[in-house]
């Protein structure tokens, strides 16, 4: 069963150029019902507004229409500190990012390091604290920001350059081969209070395999500059929205790495907002539905009346009609 979801694009380019949901010009459509329909600001436009945001609920997009920034190159790379530098990192992170140019867009992120040329052989295996970096601007004012980040403590591995966009959105494809098995959680948090960063400090650095991982992404800039009601996505005054990412392949280990999941998303719950990002949701995660749409909820339903009354499309974090 297939689904749209638009939640938008958290990650490198959600602070300068915003969250892709809000620069979807329109959406062809197939309805629970068979019917090819448009949506866009002039036709269809409650579906339109749900689609921004509201995840795989309403239909299956045959074509989306995006208002694009033109990207060539960027200048970035992931950074690998040790992980005894974890708190020096975050609160770095956490003051730089509030007033960053917006042209930067990055996270810092525990990875356990792979086989990959530019880390020392004898490191892989290990487990690190990573800023990943993107700046879309100069590259020598690029240079200039991502010294900042190196200066908060040794480097142990990086691997930054210019490259084109995609390459840098395409680097850890292969940490994730179909087949894997996936539970996820996460939460939308407006401040990374000491506290938050003290349970990252306690349960990042144990992060089960290669495949899976923490990121902590900013969703300032752009995105805060459009009201909360304007679309389906409804946190817009959360500064930063976190994932737990738990991914393995052999599926004996099921329950070991849903517990590091559970018992990481128990400790950091607390300093966070109550909902979190729908496509970074495990199925369990039902029951926070309502939390993740706040005030957008009601008109929610009400759009899914219309386009699918018989909750056609339910295999998503389900507004149920």
């Amino acid at each position: 069963m297939g689904g749209l979801t638009l939640g938008g694009g958290i990650g490198y380019l959600a602070r300068g150029l915003g969250l892709s949901c809000d620069n979807l010009v329109s959406a062809e459509v197939v309805t629970a019902d068979g019917r090819a329909i448009v949506a866009s600001a002039n036709e269809h436009e409650d579906l339109f507004w749900a689609l921004r945001g509201g995840g795989g609920n309403f239909g299956v997009a045959t074509s989306l229409e995006f208002r694009l920034s033109p990207i060539d190159n960027i200048y970035g790379g992931p950074i690998f500190f040790e992980l005894e530098h974890t708190q020096d990192v975050l609160r770095f992170y956490r003051d730089f990012i509030v007033d960053a140019p917006e042209q930067y867009g990055g996270f810092p992120a525990f990875q356990i390091a792979p086989p990959l040329p530019f880390i020392p052989e004898d490191r892989h295996g290990d487990t690190f604290i990573a800023m990943v970096n993107c700046w879309t601007g100069d590259p020598e004012q690029g240079e200039r920001i991502i010294n900042q980040i190196r200066a908060v403590a040794p480097p142990v591995a990086e691997m930054i350059g210019t490259m084109p966009y995609p390459a840098l959105n395409n680097a850890f494809d292969a940490l994730v081969p179909p087949g894997l098995q996936h539970y996820w959680k996460a939460n939308f948090v407006t401040e990374l209070t000491d506290a938050a960063i003290d349970a990252h400090v306690a349960h990042g650095p144990k992060v089960p395999t290669v495949n899976s991982t923490v990121h902590i992404y900013p969703i300032n800039g752009a995105c805060h500059r459009v009201a909360p009601e304007a679309t389906a996505f409804a946190y817009r005054g959360a500064n930063f929205a976190t994932v737990i990412a738990g991914m393995w392949p052999d599926p004996a280990e099921n329950e070991a790495n849903t517990t590091w999941v559970r018992d990481y998303y128990a400790a950091t719950s607390p300093h966070s907002e109550e909902g979190g990002y729908v496509n970074f949701m495990a199925a369990d995660d039902q029951v926070r539905v309502k939390a993740n749409y706040r005030g957008n909820y009601p008109r929610l339903v009400d759009v899914k009346r219309t386009y699918d009354p018989k909750n056609l499309f339910h295999l998503n974090q389900n507004i149920q009609p």
